[in-house]
């Protein structure tokens, strides 16, 4: 299953570069958990996709809904194989085919307080930034933490 996670991985964050969003993967939320996919919108709204490999992963793990408090919108991205009825209804749904995916249905709107997301906002750019910069120069002696 790793393998499949990856691959739906990458082809929702693909699907988010083709939206015009700027996503993030593996982003520590304030709560401690770890968003799969964090999204920033062009109008300023922050979208969490969180990527699930099959059923089994779905059912036997019910901490995506602590992500509701740190984004806007809330998406899963699964695979074409993946039994689309067991995702709620107010949850967006982003269905991947190899390294394609659609986004099939919108997520409810569910708006944080301007003053959460400024903070989030905040942390998604250090944390991109600090990528960035370990990227260009991995032997950096004073790396930039976020995380």
């Amino acid at each position: 299953m790793p393998e499949r996670t990856a691959l739906v991985r990458r082809a929702a964050a693909r699907l988010c570069g083709r939206l015009g969003w700027a996503v993030v993967h593996e982003m520590r939320l304030p709560n401690g958990r770890r968003a799969d996919l964090m999204a920033l919108l062009p109008d300023g709204r922050l979208a969490c996709i969180e990527v699930k490999s099959g059923a089994a992963d779905f059912l036997s793990d019910r901490k995506w809904e602590e992500y509701r408090a740190f984004s806007d919108l809330l998406f899963f991205a699964v695979d074409v194989e993946f039994p689309q009825e067991l995702l709620p209804g107010d949850v967006g749904m982003i269905v991947c085919a190899g390294l394609e995916a659609e986004l099939m249905r919108e997520a409810a709107a569910h708006p944080m307080a301007p003053a959460r997301r400024k903070a989030l906002v905040h942390r998604f750019a250090l944390l991109a930034a600090a990528r960035l910069s370990q990227l260009l120069d991995p032997a950096d002696p004073f790396p930039l933490r976020a995380d």
